[in-house]
């Protein structure tokens, strides 16, 4: 099932499903600070996309958390890859919340700079980063509605989630956080 839901002009998604295989302009990845490849969303984006992404990563050399960076998609069907840095998490007490508010809004400044009209995000930073599921959503969300709202430009963001219990709480948050706009599902 897709959750979608219209803010301003544009489309916010909510699927299930694998982030290398979605048709998007570019889609995002959950890179480490190094951009050295890794496990998880990482890890796949890098096997799907092939070499050209890896070596694109190296001439830039790293990201700060918080931010996010930009190299081709490789073999992806994407045309760009956005490289964000989501913060590890200790307590909540760390500035987390908004270190991973600066990843998203880092990516969409790259999609829009970038004219990125669909953009696909994984849920960042709830994998190896220890970040708690719900609050990310939240963060996420907020963010996403947030720029959507006053950058019409990206016309789509979809969230693409691993698996059922990450789409279940990600439409909850979306049911909260929206509540005044219209969400639809296919």
């Amino acid at each position: 099932m897709t959750l979608v839901v219209n803010i301003g002009t544009s489309t916010l998604e909510l699927v299930q499903g694998d982030i290398t295989g979605q048709e998007a302009d570019g889609i995002v990845n959950a890179a480490n600070a190094e951009l050295a490849g890794g496990g998880g969303v990482d890890g796949a984006i890098h096997r799907a996309g092939g070499p050209e992404i890896m070596a694109a990563c190296r001439a830039i050399g790293g990201c700060p958390t918080g931010q996010a960076v930009v190299t081709t998609a490789g073999a992806l069907s994407a045309r760009k890859v956005i490289h964000a840095v989501a913060p590890r998490y200790k307590d909540g007490l760390q500035g987390e919340a908004g270190l991973l508010a600066s990843a998203y809004n880092a990516a969409l400044e790259i999609a829009s700079d970038q004219g990125l009209k669909t953009v696909a995000f994984p849920s960042l930073g709830t994998g190896a980063y220890g970040y708690p599921l719900e609050g990310a959503a939240r963060v996420a969300l907020r963010t996403v509605i947030d720029f959507l709202g006053s950058h019409p430009q990206v016309e789509r963001v979809r969230f693409v989630l691993f698996d059922k219990k990450a789409l279940a709480v990600y439409q909850q948050v979306l049911m909260e956080e929206a509540p005044t706009r219209r969400p639809g599902s296919r």
